[in-house]
């Protein structure tokens, strides 16, 4: 019996559409005002479409200002859509958070939308567990007229007080916890 020419594609393509989607990335619509400019900038009626790469955060290294999708810690049926602003041991000055200051735990990052005050984030629900970053959004595939790569770029207003240093352990040299910290931080912001 002879296949015909058709199911034999057939049962190709859908095994390797499969791995890539699984493996490599995959189109996704944003929807909301959370990432207002960079996504969505009109908030009218077409939204954008953003490739998201799976692949990008396999080993789960995100990077300050990286625009990525995680499941949410409040719905875990919901993706959404967030900047990286901190990364672990990073401390972060909170907009409206239980405390003014945070020390980013290790293995998780400090996530928030560029629409500050719009937007359901690491403001709302705290540190995110990098377990939970799915893909990083690359560039803008639809529509046309704003095809762009997106910067991995974390807004001037929103940097860490205290970035951590990149070494072996996880805890940066000279920093012995979250109190010390924070105290550092409290009082730098206090000379800006």
């Amino acid at each position: 019996m002879k296949i015909p020419l058709f199911v034999k594609s057939l049962l190709l393509s859908v095994p390797v559409g499969v791995t890539f989607f699984d493996c490599v990335g995959y189109v996704a619509r944003v929807e909301g005002i959370s990432m207002q400019p960079a996504l969505n900038p009109d908030g009218g009626p077409v939204t954008d479409y953003v490739f998201l790469s799976r692949w990008a955060v396999r080993n789960m290294e995100v990077e300050r200002g990286d625009v990525i999708s995680l499941i949410s810690p409040k719905d875990p049926g919901q993706k959404i859509i967030k900047r990286v602003v901190g990364l672990q041991g990073d401390v972060i000055s909170t907009l409206g958070y239980k405390q003014q200051f945070v020390k980013v735990p290790e293995g998780h990052c400090w996530v928030e939308g560029d629409h500050t005050g719009n937007s359901l984030d690491s403001n709302t629900f705290g540190p995110v567990s990098l377990g939970l970053v799915t893909a990083r959004a690359t560039s803008v595939v639809w529509p046309p007229a704003r095809w762009q790569s997106l910067k991995s770029q974390v807004p001037k207003t929103r940097h860490p007080i205290s970035k951590a240093k990149v070494t072996g352990s996880s805890t940066p040299p000279g920093l012995n916890g979250a109190n010390n910290q924070t105290l550092q931080a409290q009082e730098r912001h206090r000379r800006e």
